[in-house]
């Protein structure tokens, strides 16, 4: 009788979380140093990564084995939806709200490394205007029991008012000889003047990104892990221009990879929404600030893909939806990390792929900006 392998054992050998998390490192250690090369940048703009990136994941890392047991004894525990993958429901009871612990450590070391920068400051009350957001949802879950927080429109209204805040900011901050230059958007090549339409994409970018991330947060280790390789794809790509945004991206990036100490499989604390909206926002933020939209897009790959897999989800179920009131699916569950789980691959497969994909789109990103 031949042996028939599922798809992920034809591809990948089962990772441990450990061996994540050292793969992790080394991927972020070697972008940190070879990232500014590729923009022709000296050694100095390689250690200004390294060195906020490693305090920062020390920090995270150490400050996790105090508060993931306070959130234990407070019985913070995660919620399992009931309708996701059936090998989820043995995480019931996993502290969450991670988020409250390593996003706020990360922009404090920021704002103490820049001197507090008014960029930094921005983006740093972006980052954290979005974690409250998540914060309160999650608390809603845990004080209910159930996996109703804030509804999806008073998140949205939330989100929407501090990307128009921020927006405001940023269009009061710039001189009339300085406004144009803000609202080109670069692309390889090309740029675009696209004057009063530029709010409105930054304004659909700090909203997209920080659900977008959010719904990248399902298996142990993926949303931090893949996070961290954006926030230093961007800081590599401000490091030159705006260095202090630099080193915001490095300490979030250190930040995330100080959690995935405690998130990799088999996780002992989940970020919750506290942390995944608040990944999103401050990339954004980051992103419309300097001025690397493109940069964000392709950073973004990972937490595109999962969007849009959702959105053709629904899409596809409302189109073949029958007289009956049901629809087909387009996968197996959505987001896509979900289908993949469901066709065969274990968790830890699915985030050692995402990890390398989104170290290649770093490289991508520095490469074609």
């Amino acid at each position: 009788m031949v042996e028939v392998k599922s798809p992920a054992e034809s591809l990948l050998k089962k990772p441990t979380g450990t061996s994540l998390l050292i793969l992790l490192t080394a991927l972020l250690a070697g972008l940190a140093w070879g990232l500014p090369t590729l923009t022709d940048s000296s050694s100095e703009q390689s250690l200004a990564l390294l060195l906020p990136l490693g305090f920062s994941a020390l920090a995270s890392g150490l400050l996790g084995y105090w508060i993931v047991p306070v959130l234990r004894r407070l019985k913070a525990g995660q919620v399992i939806q009931e309708d996701g993958p059936q090998s989820h429901l043995k995480k019931a009871g996993t502290p969450t709200m991670g988020g409250i612990f390593f996003v706020p450590v990360a922009v404090v070391i920021a704002l103490v490394w820049t001197q507090f920068d008014l960029d930094v400051l921005a983006v740093a009350l972006v980052t954290l205007g979005y974690m409250a957001i998540g914060w309160i949802d999650d608390w809603q879950i845990l004080r209910q029991q159930s996996n109703k927080g804030l509804t999806p429109r008073q998140k949205l209204y939330l989100q929407i008012g501090i990307a128009v805040l921020f927006c405001l900011w940023l269009f009061w901050q710039q001189t009339p000889q300085l406004l144009p230059r803000i609202t080109d958007v670069q692309l390889p090549g090309l740029i675009l003047p696209l004057g009063f339409l530029f709010w409105l994409l930054a304004g659909f970018t700090l909203v997209a990104e920080s659900n977008a991330t959010n719904l990248t947060d399902g298996v142990d280790g993926l949303a931090a892990g893949t996070s961290a390789l954006a926030f230093l794809g961007l800081g590599a790509l401000t490091v030159i221009d705006a260095p202090e945004l630099a080193v915001f991206c490095a300490c979030l990036s250190g930040g995330c990879l100080g959690f995935v100490l405690h998130n990799r499989n088999p996780a002992k604390v989940f970020m919750g929404d506290t942390g995944s909206l608040a990944l999103g926002g401050g990339l954004a933020a980051v992103a419309v600030l300097s001025g690397h939209l493109w940069g964000l897009l392709l950073l973004s790959g990972i937490f595109l893909a999962e969007s849009l897999s959702v959105i053709a989800q629904v899409s596809y179920y409302k189109a073949t939806k029958g007289p009956d009131g049901k629809g087909k699916r387009l996968f197996k569950m959505a987001p896509l990390h979900h289908h993949l789980e469901l066709s065969g691959w274990a968790e830890t497969q699915i985030v050692g792929l995402f990890y390398l994909v989104n170290a290649f789109l770093a490289i991508l990103a520095v490469i074609t900006s």
